[in-house]
């Protein structure tokens, strides 16, 4: 049987100018409580910003059968993405407007199958290090009740007035 998933979006355009005049936590906050529009991704993957102050970020997601691969399980990629946001918007709280930041290297250990019975999952991401031009972070994938299902690090640098 054939399934359906529609998904609309905002301008990602128009949401990357109105994040450039604004400090990266405010930023996120208006995403957070929809002052500004979701990016693109969060459409598509079903996931949102739930949680956000200076040094943490809270994704949240419900998977769901548009995650799934051909074994019948979620793609291990919506956990990564999952955690690259939390642990890279955890870094943007730190960041002043006019300037930016991009994700270097991530490493992600997938310690438990995603599957739609799992429920809502939360990705925490909380900064370890931010210094002038590198930043680090740590994330964590749980479930309601705790239950670790995946666990990261990143790098990122930071870009002065970009």
């Amino acid at each position: 049987m054939k399934k359906t998933l529609s998904i609309s979006f905002d301008d990602p355009a128009a949401l990357a100018e109105a994040g450039r005049s604004m400090a990266g936590i405010e930023f996120l906050q208006a995403i957070r409580d929809g002052r500004l529009p979701p990016p693109p991704i969060a459409e598509l993957l079903g996931m949102r910003l739930a949680e956000v102050e200076r040094g943490r970020a809270v994704f949240e997601v419900v998977p769901a059968e548009q995650h799934y691969i051909p074994i019948g399980v979620v793609h291990g990629g919506l956990a990564m993405t999952l955690l690259d946001s939390a642990m890279a918007c955890a870094v943007q709280t730190h960041i002043a407007a006019g300037s930016g930041y991009t994700t270097l290297e991530v490493k992600v250990n997938l310690v438990r199958a995603i599957t739609a019975a799992s429920g809502t999952l939360r990705a925490t991401g909380k900064t370890i290090h931010v210094g002038s031009r590198i930043a680090t972070a740590e994330g964590r994938l749980e479930d309601a009740s705790g239950k670790l299902y995946a666990h990261a690090t990143t790098t990122c640098i930071v870009l002065a007035g970009n």
